[in-house]
């Protein structure tokens, strides 16, 4: 890579958003005296009796948990979005609105309330990977649902009120912002070259062999070359595969061991469980050609240089375009380093 790119200050475009992000490596070097995080490395009980999500407790509604083993979904008691709100829409000059419906689900990924998918065996993660696929199809099979959204928010960090390991998604009648970009320059790109934008992509970074930080048979684990987050990576199958629920049983297997391996990795750095906000974009399910996309799973953590020292996306960040110190190159490397 061009040493130009690990020294100064310079811009990386993001492909599947069409935004730049503004890199500075020589910050890197300046000494820090803001905020410290407090370090949640906790010693948590297997079962937590004031846990709204543990086997067996009662949830704020009053509902029971069942004595779940393994994954455990059901649908959030505060739903972000409703499958009750009435079909509307304003337009009355620069006021504009619209109705927005949805189902919003939680899923425990483990009844065991100490663990993170980082401690889970990869036979339990491939569970939640079933999961996924499974809800992915049920909710996508609804004709009002056009998008679903599979996520992750971990640690006190990134707003997750409860430590038990757990995700979320929501399901929705459109495409959320993020998506949309993606779909419309990954259309545009598969419009002109008649190939996945991403898979073109991924075998330029295996060229590269710069940002990649595991692979195994089906999948990619690599750092983007135009990552935001300090350690920012993103997991993406070989194949051009539109969305989870394309995977045979090895292939769901594979993406648990690299799911694994990243996240392993991740409370490595630092030594302490390591704090993330993850996302699997994938095609709408809008009933329309969706050849074009090449779903991917992107992890977003915010610690820079320590388990106390976070990223601020402010400022600059938040008038002008994203900005990062650690370049991806180095990143990749850190990370790679502890892969095991």
């Amino acid at each position: 890579m061009n040493s130009n790119l690990q020294e100064y200050s310079h811009k990386r475009f993001n492909i599947l958003t069409g935004e730049w992000v503004l890199v500075s490596p020589h910050r890197a070097k300046r000494p820090w005296q803001g905020q410290n995080e407090a370090v949640a490395n906790e010693n948590r009980p297997s079962h937590d009796p004031d846990c709204y999500l543990c086997a067996g407790n009662t949830r704020i509604n009053g509902e029971v948990n069942p004595d779940y083993k393994d994954v455990f979904v059901f649908t959030n008691d505060f739903a972000a979005l409703q499958t009750t709100s009435p079909v509307f829409s304003i337009d009355e000059g620069l006021f504009k609105a619209e109705s927005e419906q949805g189902i919003c689900k939680v899923i425990c990924f483990s009844p065991d309330h100490s663990k993170s998918l980082a401690d889970m065996a990869i036979e339990d993660i491939t569970k939640v990977v079933k999961t996924w696929q499974a809800e992915y199809e049920l909710l996508g099979s609804n004709e009002a649902i056009n998008y679903v959204q599979i996520f992750e928010n971990k640690g006190a960090v990134m707003g997750c009120s409860n430590p038990h390991p757990h995700g979320q998604i929501w399901s929705q009648s459109t495409l959320p912002n993020e998506v949309e970009k993606k779909d419309v320059h990954q259309k545009t790109y598969y419009d002109t070259h008649k190939s996945s934008l991403l898979g073109d992509y991924l075998k330029q970074e295996l060229e590269a062999k710069e940002r990649i930080i595991y692979e195994n048979d089906h999948f990619v684990v690599l750092t983007p070359f135009w990552a935001v987050w300090p350690f920012e990576t993103m997991i993406v199958p070989k194949y051009n595969y539109t969305n989870i629920s394309e995977l045979s049983d090895a292939e769901s297997i594979a993406f648990a061991d690299a799911i694994s391996k990243i996240t392993k990795a991740y409370d490595a750095l630092f030594q302490v469980s390591f704090p993330y906000s993850s996302g699997i974009h994938q095609a709408p399910t809008n009933g329309e050609d969706n050849t074009h996309w090449h779903w991917h799973m992107s992890f977003y953590p915010p610690l820079l240089r320590s388990a106390t020292v976070k990223k601020f996306m402010v400022g600059y960040e938040m008038f002008g375009s994203p900005q990062r110190d650690i370049t991806a190159e180095q990143a990749a490397d850190r990370l790679r380093a502890l892969v095991v």
